[in-house]
């Protein structure tokens, strides 16, 4: 039977990819993105399987559109993909207040919404998979994506809550976490307004690292994330709560869960010497 899908920023990279492979496997595709005009050839390549619709997850009326059309448009909702993301680079000092509420407007507040949204439909079906597109940076921080690192730890943290309250009514929630795959976020980042030269020995590695992912020899494709994620919604039973994806991403989260144990034994440590 064919899966009735949710995606959120379709226009490019991982989200696109997705859309179309879902539509390719014969199911059925809501695929949005800011400018609709961007997904005329997801629907030229399958016009009877995606259906393209203009949406800003920052904006509580094109969210609320969105999963209305999966119930009336295509008769219901087995995926939400939370997948649309944008990032400011800076560090916590060079990040203004603004910028910073537009980074987690889109990388938490929109998903929250969205799977707000989508529960009842998949609630009164007694199935769904709630995918959230978290990130590497939502086990380790990098510098200069202070933001980017603190919208994708409270993206896990919601996606964690949620698998818990979600379960019961046979609702899969998992955030995915790509490792190195060639898209255009590196190229597409923002500068903070308030960037100074003072981070810029810190920062600068990281930036230009960021920007030649798109053509690096070790990334994969974004149609290897595709073909991983149609696995994961294929797969039955229960998922992991956070699900690695992609090359590098296994040994990233062994060597970040390594240094969270050091870091909890040098914890222990100090306060083991703590007078008292």
């Amino acid at each position: 039977m064919a899966r009735r899908w949710l995606v959120t920023g379709c226009s490019s990279g991982l989200g696109r990819a997705l859309a179309a492979a879902a539509a390719a496997a014969g199911d059925v595709v809501v695929a949005t993105a800011r400018r609709s005009e961007t997904l005329d050839g997801l629907t030229r390549a399958h016009p009877d399987r995606v259906l393209p619709l203009a949406l800003d997850v920052r904006d509580p009326a094109q969210c609320e559109a969105a999963v209305a059309a999966a119930a009336d448009r295509v008769g219901g909702l087995d995926v939400l993909v939370n997948n649309a993301g944008n990032g400011v680079f800076g560090t916590v000092e060079e990040v203004a207040d603004d910028e910073l509420r537009d980074q987690l407007e889109t990388l938490v507040v929109g998903p929250w919404r969205l799977a707000r949204l989508a529960l009842p439909l998949m609630r009164a079906q007694g199935a769904g998979d709630i995918l959230n597109v978290s990130s590497l940076a939502g086990r380790m921080a990098f510098p200069g994506l202070a933001a980017y690192v603190t919208g994708k730890y409270a993206l896990e943290g919601m996606t964690q809550a949620l698998a818990a309250e979600a379960a019961p009514f046979g609702i899969r929630v998992a955030a995915l976490e790509p490792g190195g795959y060639a898209t255009r976020y590196g190229t597409s980042l923002t500068d903070a307004a308030g960037r100074s030269p003072l981070y810029a020995a810190f920062t600068g590695p990281m930036r230009g690292l960021l920007g030649a992912m798109a053509e690096g020899p070790t990334v994969g494709s974004a149609e290897d994330f595709a073909r991983a994620v149609l696995r994961i919604v294929a797969t039955p039973g229960p998922l992991p709560v956070r699900i690695p994806v992609g090359p590098g991403s296994h040994a990233y989260v062994e060597a970040a869960a390594e240094a969270a144990a050091a870091e909890l034994t040098a914890a222990r440590a100090l306060l083991d010497g703590t007078p008292s």
